[in-house]
């Protein structure tokens, strides 16, 4: 009897202690704060040019470091009468940031985008039909294309599956304005460099952007804000299309932190249309959001995140699927 009790004893501390996990102040458990989705923008101009991101407002601890890969995966449609594309798009994406001092953060980046079939066709028509939203046009036309159509600039492009559609190199720098246990408010500046050598989509040239990141944070409760202005030449991207000299971008999130391992998050970013002549849905703003749920353990994150874009719906990907690590060290 005194064996059973024991045993009865041993499995119910150790049930306690799996729910005191799930239980506990947020605060008491957390070993990092990785802050924002780890995602770009997915509008066709604007996930092939320098674009602000989302990014806490907080400083890392001094000399600490975060590595992060991601992989994104894009569904392409619009159809006005300035455009027409259908295709997909994907990204790979790799990281590397150091918190230099209390003040200074640096981070390097390098990104691909490329064309390849994903198969998410169907499954965007059946969220389409799901969620009672027209298939404006999608049905009308053969799945898994790539096609691109802009005549008043002569853009004819078809079959272009394999092309890379651009590869860039970012180097991020960031101070801290102020920071306390609640409030944090950062100013930070990218250098943007893309290079692609053949194909359709050759290009290459600089962009620059500068952004104000403010965040909030009180016990489970994260939230984040972002507004930032990009600056590139008038001449960028595909064919002879004059994109703005200078761009905006708005976001903000907002993450619940369930306990120690599970997080949720929902973000909005806008971006400026990045056509700067009068182009049907490229040149009006883009409107994203994004659903994510982030597993942390130790110093590890897995991150899984869906775009849907919104209002303008022909300037955006239909749907994006994004999957990242990221690890601090």
């Amino acid at each position: 009897m005194h064996l059973f009790k024991r045993q009865v004893c041993a499995h119910f501390s150790c049930l306690s202690f799996v729910v005191a996990g799930f239980l506990l102040p947020v605060d008491s458990v957390f070993a990092a704060e990785f802050g924002p989705l780890k995602t770009y923008a997915q509008s066709p101009l604007q996930s092939n040019s320098l674009t602000p991101e989302l990014r806490s407002g907080f400083t890392k601890v001094a000399g600490q470091s975060e590595f992060y890969l991601t992989g994104t995966v894009a569904s392409v449609w619009a159809h006005s009468s300035d455009i027409s594309a259908d295709y997909y798009q994907n990204a790979l994406v790799l990281g590397v940031g150091h918190q230099l001092s209390s003040r200074w953060y640096v981070e390097g980046r390098y990104n691909w985008h490329f064309a390849a079939d994903n198969h998410l066709d169907g499954l965007t028509r059946g969220f389409h039909d799901l969620f009672g939203i027209g298939q404006n046009g999608r049905d009308e036309v053969p799945n898994h294309s790539f096609d691109l159509s802009v005549p008043k600039y002569g853009i004819e492009l078809h079959d272009f599956e394999g092309e890379t559609l651009n590869q860039a190199l970012t180097l991020y720098l960031q101070y801290q304005l102020l920071e306390t246990q609640q409030h944090g408010l950062s100013l930070g500046g990218s250098l943007y460099y893309h290079n692609v050598n053949s194909g359709p989509f050759a290009d290459e040239g600089f962009e620059q952007a500068l952004q104000l990141n403010y965040s909030y944070r009180a016990g489970a409760h994260r939230a984040y804000s972002t507004v930032g202005i990009t600056f590139r030449s008038e001449k960028e991207g595909l064919g002879d299309m004059p994109y703005r000299e200078n761009a905006a971008t708005v976001a903000a999130g907002y993450e619940y932190q369930i306990n120690g391992n599970h997080a949720l998050l929902v973000e909005y970013h806008w971006y400026a249309g990045a056509a700067k002549e009068e182009i049907e849905d490229l040149s009006d703003a883009s409107n994203e959001v994004l659903l994510g749920y982030r597993y942390q353990w130790h110093r590890h994150a897995l991150e899984v995140s869906m775009i849907e874009n919104l209002i303008n719906m022909d300037n955006s990907t239909d749907i994006a699927f994004t999957v990242g690590y990221r690890h601090q060290f």
